[in-house]
């Protein structure tokens, strides 16, 4: 009940990302995915160089700032008992570690939001609504819940890498300012290219790491190749029926 009505509120407020579509009322997974197919072959058209990178988040739902979640609802005009509620409901959250038949002592957990309720997706995804309102207008992104993936087209490459790394920069910001923690190494790079002959692929760091670049890439359970064919993921598909008969 009380998740519906904040759903609700946040729906009816415009407060969330239109480019957020975890857990949201007629969106989906195929959105993000049609988004970037789109991107891509759009680039394809125009003969452009479209560099994606996929982001990790690391134990995402832990580290979820609670002060920040709390103070985001205030921002967005949420007073009186539904903010008391979520504050109580996150507050007092403790943990013990067993070994054998043997318990620790109690551990308060600080920050996060705790893991099944169908509220923490709600709280976690207000908390990371931000994140896509860094990007410079020449980068585009998407979110499903905390699968974070941006991209940007251009013919000359060197535009692609400067803009990709200002927007990194940003989102490393944000995210050092908001308790979250990329990944530096399940977090990829994908360029995707068509043209003939040899071309080089995309350099861009991530706190002083340079990304991996690589051939292909999962995203939200669909493979995508750099030259759009979708063969691994049909390639993917074929074997899975192989492998559950043996």
């Amino acid at each position: 009940m009380v998740n519906a009505r904040l759903v609700y509120c946040l729906e009816e407020k415009g407060s969330l990302s239109p480019f957020q579509s975890g857990f949201r009322h007629h969106r989906g997974t195929l959105d993000n995915i049609l988004l970037l197919e789109t991107s891509v072959r759009e680039a394809f058209v125009r003969n452009q160089n479209l560099v994606s990178i996929f982001f990790d988040m690391e134990k995402a739902y832990d580290r979820t700032w609670r002060y920040g979640n709390l103070k985001d609802l205030y921002h967005l005009g949420f007073r009186g008992n539904l903010p008391v509620f979520i504050q109580n409901f996150l507050k007092t959250r403790v943990f013990q570690v067993r070994v054998g038949s043997t318990l620790s002592r109690d551990f308060y957990q600080r920050e996060g939001v705790p893991q099944g309720s169908v509220l923490s997706v709600v709280l976690f995804i207000l908390k990371i609504n931000d994140i896509v309102r860094q990007l410079p207008p020449t980068v585009k992104g998407t979110l499903f819940v905390d699968d974070f993936q941006i991209s940007c087209a251009s013919a000359n490459m060197s535009t692609v890498e400067r803009q990709l790394q200002i927007a990194i920069r940003k989102i490393t910001d944000w995210t050092n300012h908001n308790g979250f923690v990329i990944s530096n190494q399940k977090t990829i790079c994908l360029h995707f290219c068509r043209k003939r002959g040899l071309h080089s692929d995309p350099e861009i760091t991530l706190n002083g790491v340079a990304l991996p670049v690589r051939s292909e890439a999962k995203f939200l359970g669909v493979i995508f190749d750099r030259k759009l064919t979708f063969l691994p993921h049909i390639q993917h598909l074929r074997q899975k029926p192989e492998s559950a008969k043996m």
